[in-house]
C-alpha cells in the first residue's frame, strides 16, 4: 500500500526527467547550426534517428523473445498522430527561431505550462488545485527570467508569424504531454515508441523531403541526429508514456518545465555560455515552482512518516 501512495512523486520525477531530456536538444541544435545544417534537416534527423534507435531496440528485444502485442488499425493511427504531435512542436518551435529572438521563442513555448491546466479543466471539468496554480505562475515567472527576455535587445516589430508559431508550439507541446497519458498506455513502451516515431518521421520528411538525398547525413548530421533522436524522442516518449498516465495533465506539464533549467545548465557547461544573475534566478524559481506543485504529496509523505514513527 505504501508503494502505491508514494507513486505520485515517483511518476512526477519520471516526467521531470522526461522534460529535462529535452534540455539536451538546444545545445545539440546549436552545434548543428554552426556546421551549416538547416532547421528542417535537424528536425528530420531527430525524427529519423529516433525511429532508428527504437527500431534497433525493438529488433534486439524480439530476438531475445520479447514480442510486441497485436496492433489494431485504430491503435496505429492514434500513435502515428501522437508522433506527429511531438514533431509539430519541434517544427513550429524551430521555425519560430528563424523569425524571433531565442528569448522570445522560448518564452512563447513555455506557455505550455498553463495551457496544460486549461486542457485539464476542459477534459475533467475539475478546477486546478491551489498548489498547481501557484506552481504554474511561479514557473512562468521563472521562465521570463531564465529566458533572458528582460536582457535581450528586442525589436518592437516582432514577426507576427513567428509569434503565432511560438504559441502554436506551446499548444502542441501541451497536447503531446496530455495525449501521452491517454493513448495506448498499456502497450509495451518500445513498440509504442516505435510507432510514435514513425508518425514523427512521416511529418518531418514532409517538411524536409530531400533529407536523404541532400548529403546532410554524409556531411555529419548523423552524430547530431543520434543525440537528438535519443534525448528528443527515445527518452521522453518512454518516460512520458510511463509517468503521464498517473498524473493530472496540469501537473505533467508543470513537471515537464524542467526542460529550460536543463537547457541552460547544459549550455553553460558544454558551450561555456555565460549565465546572468537574472537567468540563474529564473532557473531557481522554476525549480521552486516544480517543488510547489509536489508540496501536497511531500506533506502527505511526511505525515505518514510521523504516524509511522508514533506507531512504533
Amino acid at each position: 500500500m505504501s508503494a502505491m501512495r508514494a507513486s505520485p512523486l515517483k511518476y512526477a520525477l519520471i516526467v521531470f526527467l522526461a522534460g529535462a531530456s529535452y534540455g539536451v536538444m538546444a545545445t545539440t541544435v546549436k552545434f548543428a547550426y554552426r556546421e551549416g545544417f538547416a532547421w528542417t534537416q535537424t528536425a528530420a534527423s531527430q525524427a529519423c534517428f529516433g525511429l532508428f534507435i527504437f527500431a534497433a531496440v525493438f529488433i534486439v528485444r524480439s530476438l531475445l523473445g520479447k514480442k510486441g502485442v497485436k496492433l489494431t488499425p485504430r491503435s496505429v493511427i492514434r500513435l502515428l498522430g501522437l508522433g506527429m504531435t511531438t514533431c509539430t512542436t519541434c517544427l513550429l518551435y524551430n521555425y519560430s527561431l528563424t523569425m524571433l529572438p531565442v528569448s522570445v521563442a522560448i518564452t512563447l513555448l513555455f506557455q505550455f505550462t498553463w495551457i496544460g491546466m486549461v486542457i485539464q479543466i476542459a477534459t475533467t471539468r475539475r478546477a486546478p488545485k491551489a498548489a498547481e496554480i501557484a506552481s504554474a505562475l511561479t514557473i512562468l515567472g521563472g521562465t521570463f527570467l531564465a529566458s533572458g527576455i528582460f536582457e535581450a535587445d528586442l525589436n518592437p516589430d516582432l514577426n507576427p508569424l513567428g509569434i503565432a508559431c511560438g504559441l502554436l508550439s506551446a499548444i502542441s507541446c501541451a497536447a503531446f504531454v496530455y495525449l501521452s497519458g491517454k493513448i495506448e498506455t498499456s502497450m509495451p513502451s518500445i513498440q509504442r515508441g516505435l510507432i510514435v516515431c514513425c508518425g514523427a518521421s512521416i511529418l518531418a520528411l514532409i517538411a524536409c523531403p530531400d533529407y536523404f538525398v541532400s548529403g546532410a547525413i554524409q556531411a555529419g548530421i548523423w552524430k547530431y541526429g543520434l543525440v537528438l533522436g535519443f534525448f528528443g524522442l527515445f527518452a521522453p516518449v518512454i518516460l512520458f508514456g510511463i509517468g503521464t498516465p498517473h498524473l493530472p495533465a496540469g501537473i505533467s506539464t508543470i513537471m515537464a518545465s524542467s526542460e529550460l533549467p536543463a537547457a541552460i545548465l547544459i549550455s553553460v557547461f558544454i558551450l561555456q555560455e555565460p549565465i546572468s544573475l537574472l537567468q540563474a534566478a529564473g532557473v531557481v524559481v522554476i525549480l521552486v515552482g516544480v517543488v510547489v506543485s509536489q508540496l501536497p504529496n511531500l506533506l502527505r509523505g511526511a505525515g505518514r512518516q510521523r504516524k509511522g514513527g508514533l506507531a512504533k
